[in-house]
């Protein structure tokens, strides 16, 4: 922190989903030789790999701008390289867009969606493998979704500090819901300097997509090395009730039907 005024912010910003695939795509990025890794923090080493993300326009905004700037290189070490991190709750949160457009203008956002189907289901499972919720079935956690998360957006935004366990890991339908999340950070981020990736087609062909990336963030493509095509947090396979999975497919025809509008393509998970 004693060096934080020669460290500049993020170069790019990766949002998001959250159980969408942001993990595999950060540290696959990492493998290009002009990406460079988050400063280490002491206080979360040891660790078998780098941070992924701060989580300052989130959770931890409140240790303002020294804090986060800590985190990155310093100017003098960056020499046509790039550096940003990943905090998938960004994309979800009421205030990051607006904190993010304020403090880091110049940043680039980018973000990679999954099914939100399956990354409902994805990230349910994962609660009850860290025995984080208590709801034993998916059909029991989307039914308390509504309760659960009643009136905690409204408490984010006006209560300075607060943090929702509910709102960022309890809202598994909620998060899937992509158009308005990203709409909230285009009003703030121009349309050419936000990239969104379709996790499906991510995992099909890395190397294409981080070619896109690359050029996205004023790199060249860079071929990766077989040991970076990683899927990171996986999960066993667990089959959804056809019954679950068209409920769902009805609650999202229209989130996806103004996603594609929004962004001008179409995603994997709406075609034939």
């Amino acid at each position: 922190m004693s060096t934080a005024a020669l460290r500049p912010g993020p170069d790019f910003l990766l949002i998001g989903a959250k159980r969408g695939g942001s993990t595999s795509l950060y540290y696959t990025l990492l493998e290009h030789p002009q990406v460079m890794p988050l400063f280490p923090n002491a206080r979360l080493l040891p660790k078998d790999n780098h941070t992924k993300g701060v989580h300052y326009f989130d959770s931890h905004y409140d240790k303002g701008g020294t804090w986060y700037r800590s985190h990155f290189p310093t100017s003098s070490r960056r020499s046509g390289k790039v550096v940003g991190e990943g905090s998938p709750y960004y994309l979800f949160h009421p205030l990051a867009a607006e904190r993010a457009g304020r403090d880091v203008p110049e940043a680039k956002i980018l973000l990679v969606l999954r099914d939100p189907i399956e990354r409902a289901f994805s990230h349910y499972r994962e609660r009850r493998r860290q025995n984080a919720e208590d709801l034993a079935t998916f059909e029991e956690a989307l039914e308390a979704e509504t309760g659960r998360l009643e009136g905690e957006e409204e408490r984010i935004v006006s209560e300075p500090g607060y943090l929702s366990y509910a709102h960022e890991q309890q809202s598994y339908r909620a998060q899937g819901e992509y158009a308005p999340h990203l709409r909230r950070w285009m009003r703030h981020f121009p349309a050419e300097r936000v990239r969104v990736l379709a996790a499906e087609e991510f995992y099909a062909d890395p190397q294409a997509a981080c070619d896109e990336v690359a050029v996205f963030l004023g790199l060249e493509p860079a071929p990766l090395p077989p040991s970076a095509i990683k899927v990171w947090n996986a999960a066993p396979s667990q089959d959804l009730t056809p019954e679950t999975r068209q409920r769902l497919a009805e609650h999202y025809a229209p989130f996806n039907a103004d996603l594609e509008t929004l962004l001008g393509r179409t995603f994997p998970w709406t075609r034939p």
